[in-house]
């Protein structure tokens, strides 16, 4: 089977390919094809650019600023911009608390935040995940108590990407200790990562990078007017955000990007005297790879056809469960890929020798760069929910054992 797109589809993807190649600033170009992770500023500087196009908040209703793209639109636009390779947009902004606040905010919540969170005037992190409560997010225990017109939080959250970098955070905290459910008597904060008794504390990866964070909440005075929707009700809140937040979680582009770029260096690479791109085993490993990311890339634009035509409902498919164990299978195959190909070019030793050059050699810092990514992906299989906790979804919800 093979994706046939329309011909309007066809000629909305070489628009969106003409513009990013036109618009997107070469240094962060340049920069991202090495395979160098975006900086916050390269971040935003790329966000702006696409909100001042109108297409930052690509995945919002057009009532709310969004472009009113099909589903399939935005997945061709999420493709382009990865394979460019262009900063991704902040997701949290976007495709989690964006149509958070569209379907459960007030006015007020609406109209001070969703024009910031377009234009990253406002960088929000993500606070869910606790010591003990990670894939069982039901058993968080940061505390929230009613004092008055505010709320005092208490507790901590762990694995907390860019809280370093935040301006706000979306929290979940437990304002019912009593509820009859673990479900229930959880609510949903927005708060300003400038209010007293914040304290984040960075997790440096494997990798070397700062990413993530612990976020201790000592006493934090957070406005009433800032919960979302009904308190005890957050869990319905975060229900909704995850369902927005698995479809585009395969991160099919980059794949390609990572797999283009893998080729890329395979040609300049020798390997028994001749290029290893010529290597018979080398190129069976390719095609295996273009075969399986072609076959989640059709089974992507079933998944978000269904949840597009369904209105999202806030319920995810459960077969956006396969994306996300599917894709991220797929990021780790192919940084794995260009790590073998780069071989002892790899290697932390290599990295030192290209520091020490007076002028940049290109394959050598793509190559270090690639060990980067391939470290951090290792753990692209337990965010944004665990693969194991994935299959369970499958098992149950579409294998019905």
């Amino acid at each position: 089977m093979d994706l046939r797109f329309t011909p309007e589809e066809a000629a909305f993807r070489q628009e969106v390919r003409d513009f990013i190649k036109s618009a997107l600033p070469a240094d962060i170009r340049d920069r991202m094809k090495l395979g160098h992770a975006p900086r916050k500023e390269d971040t935003v500087r790329w966000q702006r650019i696409l909100n001042q196009k109108g297409w930052a908040t690509y995945s919002w209703p057009k009532e709310h600023g969004g472009p009113g793209w099909s589903a399939i639109q935005r997945m061709i636009f999420l493709e382009e911009n990865l394979m460019a390779p262009a900063p991704e947009l902040l997701s949290f902004n976007i495709t989690m608390l964006g149509p958070v606040l569209i379907q459960f905010g007030t006015d007020a919540q609406k109209s001070r935040f969703l024009p910031r969170l377009a234009n990253l005037d406002d960088w929000f992190c993500q606070g869910f995940s606790e010591p003990g409560a990670g894939s069982d997010l039901a058993s968080l225990k940061t505390a929230a108590k009613l004092d008055g017109d505010h709320y005092v939080v208490n507790g901590s959250k762990i694995w907390t990407s860019t809280a370093h970098n935040a301006d706000w955070c979306f929290l979940l905290v437990r304002t019912d200790p009593n509820a009859r459910k673990r479900q229930e008597g959880i609510s949903f904060l927005l708060v300003d990562m400038k209010t007293p008794g914040i304290t984040v504390r960075p997790i440096i990866s494997i990798d070397g990078s700062h990413h993530l964070n612990e976020v201790f909440f000592d006493d934090v005075k957070v406005p009433v007017n800032m919960r979302v929707h009904q308190e005890n009700k957050g869990w319905d809140v975060a229900k909704f955000l995850l369902g927005n937040e698995r479809t585009g979680i395969a991160r099919l582009g980059k794949s390609k990007e990572r797999l283009r770029a893998a080729v890329d260096m395979a040609k300049q690479v020798n390997q028994n005297g001749r290029p290893l791109i010529n290597d018979q085993t080398f190129r069976q490993r390719v095609a295996q790879l273009e075969v399986d990311i072609k076959a989640l890339e059709i089974t992507q634009y079933r998944v978000v056809s269904a949840y597009d035509k369904a209105k999202g409902a806030g319920k995810p498919d459960p077969l956006s469960s396969v994306l996300k164990v599917r894709g991220s299978e797929l990021q780790q195959y192919t940084t794995e890929l260009t790590v073998d190909v780069a071989g002892p070019m790899a290697t932390p030793i290599w990295a030192q020798e290209l520091a020490a050059l007076n002028e940049p050699d290109d394959m050598l810092e793509a190559a270090s760069a690639g060990t980067g990514s391939y470290l951090f992906l290792r753990a692209a299989s337990i965010y944004g929910g665990t693969n194991e906790i994935q299959k369970n979804i499958l098992t149950k919800a579409v294998l019905g054992l």
